[in-house]
């Protein structure tokens, strides 16, 4: 025993003294694995190998091979431990792959090329039963009848066993949202959208890259240096920080702007120009934002997926139902609606309102005046009055209304006041920027009902001037040293064409 504890102490010395000599590089264990048939395994210095040569281990790259030492113990496994030179600095460094590596498309990408997919089998599916139900004669139906009653506890035992599965598997793509810390499912993970929105903002890059507007453009650079204070006051947020934001001012009048969960801002000159100070754009790119570190894009898509495999099952049934296709159209379409405004419509409201409410925390953390955040959207409700679009109800819009907006955004600011004073920012002005802009809107309409009242007078005073006007008479017959008679303006100018 004594003289293995010094083979052993033997071999850790030379163990060190060959890394050291190394310069610590990282070295790189490897387990052999074999058992030596041919002589008796033992652990002591003369069993110790030592080679310099590369060969027993070729890396890819242009990684180099220093040293390696080889350790045989009594059970007959053989360690190798392997001390791997790193290239020179400035040279290239791969790691160690058999393969290229293959890249893969992203999992929201492929469900949404399958989802035409699966209606189609669903209705395939449903109209195939409805055909083969309908060729059945009718002693077969009643057997089938009477075969479906008497297995019934098993079809309805297989059907609790199939919802406990999906529950447990909802159950276990539960996730907790960042900031507001609200439970949701996610199906999609958060990486695989990343690789989404990479292949979005390449195909919106290819779309609007004659109308980028040039970084060294004043609106560019007004936008990104929002963006920059926005991340740099939020950077406590892993989400912000751990993503690299880029902007893409485009030109176009579109009142829009959107970020993409990689950092993408794009936006657009018309929602520049509705702006009406730099608070209110502070407050819509904190919004957009809010989107992005969220992960609404993943969490809706979730849903999606989920009611959307749910619904192939209702489709499948509508198909196989009804007696005819006019009715399973019918049918189809009527399920899509309720869906529609059941589900996707009011679950977009809700984020929408979320957003909302995490935007105005990061403002507010920006040292933005949140005040301004209502009043955005009491222009943009001014705004589309003026333009005379309808005004579409809120259950059929994927967007809380305006006035909604505005409410829930002042039970919010006095939060935000809170937590901006706390971020060590400068005060703010005594006006609100609520009362100053109800108060010219309000001085906005007298001045308009003011105008249109003396419009209104200058008309009635012209059609009373011509009703004390004369009525206008035939021209009279002229004899032989008569004169004409003043009757009116229209005779006047009857007898001057004579």
């Amino acid at each position: 025993m004594r003289m293995e504890q010094i083979c052993i102490r033997l071999v850790k010395l030379d163990m060190l003294s060959s890394i050291r000599a190394l310069n610590r590089f990282p070295s790189v264990i490897r387990w052999c694995g074999q058992r030596p048939s041919h002589r008796r395994a033992s652990l002591c210095a003369s069993d110790l190998m030592r080679t310099n040569s590369p060969s027993s281990l070729k890396p890819r790259g242009s990684v180099t091979l220093s040293s390696a030492l080889c350790l045989r113990s009594r059970s007959g496994v053989n360690t190798c431990i392997t001390a791997v030179r790193p290239p020179a600095e400035g040279g290239p460094t791969r790691g160690f792959h058999t393969s290229g590596r293959l890249r893969g498309l992203p999992a929201p990408l492929i469900w949404m090329v399958l989802k035409p997919l699966q209606k189609l089998m669903a209705i395939i599916l449903g109209r195939s039963i409805r055909k083969w139900w309908l060729a059945l004669p009718p002693n077969k139906k009643q057997l089938f009848r009477e075969w479906t009653w008497r297995r019934r506890w098993h079809m309805v035992g297989a059907g609790a066993g199939l919802l406990l599965f999906v529950s447990l598997c909802l159950l276990t793509h539960l996730d907790e949202s960042p900031v507001t810390g609200r439970t949701r499912l996610l199906v999609f993970s958060r990486e695989s959208f990343m690789e989404l929105a990479q292949v979005t903002a390449e195909a919106y890059m290819e779309e609007f890259k004659d109308s980028l507007i040039a970084p060294s453009d004043p609106r560019h650079q007004v936008v990104e240096q929002v963006v920059r204070i926005l991340a740099e006051r939020n950077q406590d947020i892993a989400e912000i920080s751990a993503v690299p934001w880029t902007v893409h001012v485009v030109d176009g009048p579109t009142v829009n702007a959107f970020v993409l969960p990689n950092g993408n801002v794009f936006i657009f000159t018309g929602m520049l120009e509705a702006v009406a100070d730099i608070h209110q754009l502070v407050f819509i790119l904190g919004h957009e934002m809010a989107h992005a570190l969220i992960g609404h894009a993943a969490e809706q898509a979730s849903l999606s997926h989920v009611v959307e495999l749910l619904s192939l099952i209702l489709l499948t049934a509508i198909w196989a139902i009804c007696p005819r296709d006019s009715f399973a159209v019918l049918g189809q379409w009527i399920q899509s609606k309720l869906v529609q405004f059941l589900f996707d419509r009011p679950f977009s409201r809700k984020l929408e309102a979320e957003a909302d409410q995490v935007g105005l925390q990061l403002a507010a953390k920006a040292c933005a005046d949140v005040r301004s955040g209502p009043v955005f959207w009491q222009q943009m409700e001014i705004y589309d009055q003026l333009k005379g679009e309808p005004t579409i109800p809120e259950w059929l819009s994927t967007h809380p209304s305006h006035q909604n907006r505005v409410r829930q955004l002042d039970r919010l600011v006095p939060e935000a006041l809170e937590l901006r004073a706390s971020c060590d920012c400068p005060a703010l002005p005594k006006g609100d920027p609520r009362v100053i802009f109800h108060q010219t809107v309000k001085l906005l309409l007298d001045n308009a009902k003011k105008q249109e009242k003396i419009t209104q007078d200058e008309k009635n005073e012209k059609e009373r001037a011509g009703v004390m006007l004369p009525l206008p008479q035939s021209p009279p017959v002229l004899t032989q040293g008569s004169q004409p008679q003043r009757g009116g303006v229209l005779a006047t100018s009857a007898l001057l064409s004579k």
